[in-house]
This record gives structure tokens, C-alpha cells and sequence, in this order.
């Protein structure tokens, strides 16, 4: 369903505020239409599959590792990491790569930044496709903190056993400040096993960990929960008040009905303010962007940017 693999034709370290170094990667067409990868987490990095959702003939492929990232420099690192400078090291990479506008495709926490950027500079932006919707809501984080114990007791219960009788908020702060002490590790790999059996709900296996075992798996959770922490460094309800800057732009919205991480409920919510966007629910899809449904939804909707769709307004 991908397109085949490719190589970055550039690739390498764009330096920016706070000692920061985030690693970029161009691939695709030199000369074609910009289109930006937003990954996921916070504290997730790019894969070589990203590049392949995208018609490599048509579009100049954009892939970035957020600040503490994958490939970026310091891995794991929080200062100066906040989701305001990420918007601004969107720009700073706009700028260095001569783009004037582009359109922008990210899922869950990558839904999340492409929101935020889009607001912060709507004419730098021409179309959206968003995967597995997260507004950074108080209720979506007490559904993931209190309401899947419904689903994952057993799960739910080994990441709460640090913190008992606590609210949520306590015990990322409690994940926060121990992920930097003599049994960090331990402490990244309960928090890392808490997301996966959230992911594994109604599979017939265990999904990998979204991380490797060690440094990798240490740096996702550090950057994951130093936002987490600081309620993503949005304000309450912000991406949601500030729809009216983007609701000219169009946009496909595409989330898993069985979504269990990230409530199918936000997605509709988003599309209610959106005129412009186009919302559907991939019926047996979950909230990996793995799965074929959803898969082939997304390569669908490039696609379809590409042959010039228009969304119903």
C-alpha cells in the first residue's frame, strides 16, 4: 500500500535555540510539492517507512525529529523543549529549505503540532491531513489515565502501584521526576509497557514497544512526560478556540473507530469546527497508523492532494 522505498537526496542537523541540533531529511521530488512529516509521541522520531505515504514523483518529502528526538541532539534533552519551540523550529526549517507554503501531515502528538503550527502561521500552510486526533484535552488525558483501567486493569494497575491514590497529574509528575534517578531506566520501561498494552487492546499479540530498550526508550519517555507534565504547553481548549484562523484551509481527518488511545469522540469534535475538513472514521482501524485500513486511507489522501481533491465547504 506505501509507495516504495526511497533515500533522502539531503539530509543532516539544523542547529536552533537552547543547544538544540534537530535532524532533517528531504527526499522525493527536489522540485515538487512540499509536504511536511510531523511525527508522533511527544518523544517519538521519524522512520524511513514516513517517506513512503508519499508520491516520490509529485512531492519533495519533509521529515523532521523534534527536539530530544530520535536522531536529534541531546536525545531526551527538555530544556527550551516546548511546543512553541517546536513551532518555531518548523519555521526555521521552512526558511532553510526556501519552502513558501506546504502541506502538512502528522498523527496523534504529529496532529497535535500540525494544529498548533498551522495557527501560529496559517499562510505558510495549504492543506492538512491528520491521523488519530489528539487536542491535548483534560478529557482525552483522564480518559488515558483513569478510563482505560476499564480495558488494561492489570496494565493500569503496574503503572499506578508507584503512585497510589494519586491524581493523574501526581503521578506524571511522580514518572517526571524519577525518570532522571538511579532506576530511570525501570522506571522508563513501566511507563513505555502502559502505552504498549493500550495499543495491544484487542490484538491477538503484543505490539512491539514504541521504543527500543535502553537510551532510546529512556529519551522517549523523558520528553513524553516532560510535556505530559506541563499539559503540552497548550493553554485549556487552545487548539479548538483557535479553529476560526484555519478554517478556511482544507483538511482530511482520518481516526481509527476502535482508537483507544486517542477517543474517536476528539476527532468529531475537530471536524465540527472545520468546514473545510473531511472526517473518516477507518471502521476496524486502531490508533497505529500501521494498520492496513488506515494505511491505505493515508496514502488515499496524499493521493488525492496530489490530483487536487476539494473538500466540501
Amino acid at each position: 500500500m506505501l509507495y516504495p522505498p526511497l533515500e533522502p537526496h539531503r539530509s543532516g542537523y539544523l542547529d536552533v535555540t537552547g543547544g538544540h541540533r534537530i535532524w532533517f531529511e528531504v527526499s522525493g521530488n527536489p522540485a515538487g510539492r512540499p509536504v511536511l512529516f510531523l511525527h508522533g509521541g511527544p518523544g517519538s522520531a521519524t522512520k524511513p517507512d514516513h517517506r513512503r505515504y508519499f508520491d516520490p514523483a509529485y512531492y519533495r518529502i519533509v521529515l523532521f525529529d523534534q527536539r530530544g528526538c530520535g536522531r536529534s541532539l541531546p536525545a531526551g534533552g527538555i530544556d527550551e523543549n516546548t511546543t512553541a519551540h517546536l513551532i518555531d523550529d518548523i519555521e526555521r526549517l521552512r526558511i532553510e529549505l526556501g519552502v513558501e507554503r506546504w502541506l502538512l501531515f502528522g498523527g496523534s502528538w504529529g496532529s497535535t503540532l500540525a494544529l498548533a503550527y498551522a495557527q501560529a502561521h496559517p499562510a505558510r500552510v495549504d492543506r492538512l491531513i491528520l491521523r488519530g486526533i489528539f487536542l491535548a484535552s483534560q478529557a482525552e488525558l483522564d480518559w488515558y489515565f483513569v478510563g482505560l483501567r476499564q480495558f488494561i486493569p492489570e496494565a493500569w494497575s503496574e503503572l499506578w502501584c508507584v503512585a497510589p491514590g494519586l491524581a493523574w497529574q501526581q503521578l506524571v509528575r511522580w514518572y517526571y521526576s524519577n525518570l532522571y534517578g538511579p532506576q530511570a531506566n525501570a522506571v522508563a520501561a513501566r511507563w513505555s509497557a502502559f502505552e504498549t498494552a493500550v495499543m495491544s487492546i484487542g490484538e491477538s499479540q503484543p505490539l512491539a514497544p514504541p521504543a527500543s530498550a535502553g537510551d532510546g526508550l529512556l529519551a522517549r519517555a523523558r520528553v513524553q512526560v516532560h510535556y505530559l507534565a506541563h499539559d503540552c504547553f497548550l493553554r485549556p481548549g487552545q487548539l479548538l478556540d483557535d479553529m476560526p484562523r484555519i478554517a478556511h484551509l482544507p483538511a482530511r481527518l482520518l481516526h481509527g473507530r476502535q482508537d483507544f488511545v486517542c477517543p474517536p469522540s476528539t476527532a468529531y469534535d475537530l471536524a465540527s469546527r472545520w468546514p473545510q475538513a473531511r472526517l473518516t472514521f477507518v471502521e476496524q482501524a486502531k490508533h497505529a497508523s500501521s494498520h492496513p485500513a488506515l494505511e491505505q486511507e493515508l496514502v488515499a489522501a496524499a493521493d488525492a492532494a496530489r490530483d487536487g481533491e476539494r473538500v466540501p465547504g
